[in-house]
């Protein structure tokens, strides 16, 4: 999913997993993680083991 998809999923602000990413891109598992020019892809095991939640708000 998105960056921003999966920010809005797990509650947090939009560049929550930008800014994650750019000060401890270590906190995400191997291959969890993928950008592509400006788009940030994330799985679910990702936000998962970052935030140390599973998804919480609901998506529409």
């Amino acid at each position: 999913m998105t960056a921003k998809d999966a920010a809005l999923r797990w509650g947090k602000a939009q560049d929550y997993v930008r800014q994650v990413l750019r000060s401890n891109p270590a906190r995400f598992p191997d291959g969890t993680v993928r950008v592509f020019s400006r788009q940030i892809l994330v799985t679910r095991e990702g936000m998962e083991t970052v935030t140390g939640h599973g998804e919480i708000a609901q998506h529409k």
